[in-house]
């Protein structure tokens, strides 16, 4: 049953040909190849915040692509597969390997800049990550924005989208939403959902704090389908403080790449006995383990010791000050450190040119399902795939152009939302976290579908509302996958606890 959230009355109706909903990389990237080869096309961009407050600008590890005269596609190509627990569309892996060069260099041809060599991180073969020191993301979202800005596209902020509208036939027609503290609609031909990330649902989390699971959650209510949305991978290496600033803080895996190791509250490393690539394994294995020395010793937290890295303030600076806004010296100190939410490797289900099950509807970004990131993400593939898939959605979409009919939304049959986004935390800390098993999972199946209702649709209740629709899908996914595969693990199956762990030269 399709659904749609009850709202107050509509002030408000605008038009575009295209509507994107979200501003970070893939987004952006639309955006700009659809003017580009069409500048007729009228492209609205909306985003709920301001237009960097996007998991984009946060990333700080860089782009996986084959630059080296070493590396070679077939390298890069395995190691995406291997670090997904061979769990990926190897198609789309191919797709995405060979054109990640392709979409960097577009991105420089609008002005990007990038470090002259090449950082190593977990998973990977050898050197690969084309990064801008820590702030690669921040390169890749302020790059697009002037971009998008030079060529005049509707950027419209703090406008939150609330439910796909939808016809008759289901076809997807526009967006209903909040702006200036109204409800309207913005009607257009094609809608791009481009508003992922989850790791909201999550108490420690690498994600900003707009990151909701507003794109999932819409896309569920007007029955799209999905793909692996049980595959939610924690980054290891999250510093373990209480949150100060409005956000935690992700340190960065080329740290590791750089030397940096993990330790025990004794000083003991303890990766380097469990996988052949010890602190640079694939972040599920290296989550898993982490989960599993804390349960094992009692204690609360690992640390990162960096300390061996001499140029860490030059390589690392952003890294650095945040650390020390919050009294951690890294050249001096350990960081303590926990895995946090990071990346959901699943989402809607699509295709790299963005296509999903509902006509008029395309899913681009963290928030698309497209199996190139298998059941867990090689590090710095997110990017990339942004760019590429971006870059491959705006092509459809300008070279495709409908023909521009009125389409007529129709109400589906409407919800009332919910309050209770602490509690929906805490169960998805304790239930849905790094390791699973189906007593927690029914308890946070439970606890998500037996949330007060809320006395009315605002900001705050449409977090919650749509962190429990996230919430709920995830975790009835994570019950029915009784295997344990990539960063879905099961502590309630043996496999969950045998080290059959994938690596490239395994």
């Amino acid at each position: 049953m399709t659904t749609e959230l009850i709202t107050p009355a509509e002030s408000f109706a605008e038009r575009t040909d295209v509507l994107i909903i979200g501003s970070g990389g893939a987004g952006l990237t639309a955006a700009l190849t659809i003017v580009e080869a069409d500048p007729t096309r009228s492209v609205t961009v909306i985003t709920r915040g301001e237009p960097a407050d996007s998991s984009t600008a946060w990333a700080q590890g860089g782009l996986a692509a084959v630059i080296s005269p070493e590396d070679s596609f077939d390298l890069h190509i395995e190691d995406t597969m291997a670090a997904g627990g061979f769990h990926g569309d190897r198609a789309r892996v191919t797709e995405l390997v060979q054109q990640a060069k392709e979409a960097i260099d577009r991105l420089v041809s609008h002005g990007a800049q990038f470090a002259d060599d090449l950082h190593l991180e977990g998973g990977h073969s050898l050197r690969r990550i084309v990064h801008a020191g820590d702030q690669s993301g921040w390169e890749v979202e302020k790059t697009l924005l002037r971009a998008a800005r030079d060529r005049g596209i509707n950027i419209i902020s703090h406008a939150r989208a609330i439910d796909l509208l939808t016809t008759a036939d289901g076809t997807v027609c526009g967006v209903r939403g909040f702006h200036n503290g109204q409800v309207g609609r913005w009607l257009a031909d094609d809608v791009v959902l481009a508003a992922g990330g989850v790791g909201a649902l999550w108490t420690l989390t690498s994600n900003p704090a707009v990151a909701t699971a507003d794109g999932l959650a819409m896309a569920l209510r007007a029955g799209a389908a999905t793909r692996d949305i049980e595959f939610v991978q924690f980054h290891p290496t999250v510093l373990d403080l209480p949150r100060t600033g409005g956000r935690d803080v992700l340190i960065s895996e080329a740290v590791r790449g750089e030397g940096a190791v993990l330790i025990d509250a004794q000083g003991a490393r303890f990766m380097k006995a469990l996988h052949p690539l010890a602190e640079l394994a694939p972040r599920d294995v290296v989550s898993a383990e982490i989960i599993n020395h804390l349960e094992d010793t009692g204690a609360e937290q690992v640390f990162l010791d960096a300390r061996s890295i001499t140029d860490f303030l030059q390589r690392f600076p952003t890294i650095h000050a945040e650390l020390l806004a919050r009294g951690i010296d890294a050249t001096v100190d350990p960081i303590p450190v926990r895995p946090g939410a990071h990346y959901h490797c699943g989402g809607v289900a699509a295709d790299l040119d963005g296509r999903t099950s509902l006509k008029g509807l395309s899913a681009i970004g963290e928030v698309a399902g497209t199996g190139v990131q298998g059941a867990n993400r090689l590090a710095s593939n997110s990017l990339t795939e942004a760019l590429v898939a971006g870059h491959r959605c705006g092509i459809r979409l300008a070279l495709s152009k409908r023909a521009g009919k009125a389409q007529t939304p129709i109400a589906r049959t409407q919800v009332t939302p919910v309050d209770g986004a602490t509690t929906i935390r805490a169960a998805m800390d304790s239930y849905v976290g790094v390791s699973r098993n189906d007593a927690g999972l029914g308890a946070a199946l439970d606890i998500l579908s037996s949330l007060p209702k809320a006395a009315e649709l605002n900001d705050a209740s449409l977090d919650s509302t749509n962190m429990a629709c996230a919430g709920l899908a995830i975790a009835q996914a994570a019950r029915e996958r009784t295997d344990s595969l990539g960063c879905h693990r099961r502590s309630d199956n043996a496999a969950a606890t045998t080290k059959n762990y994938h690596f490239a030269g395994a």
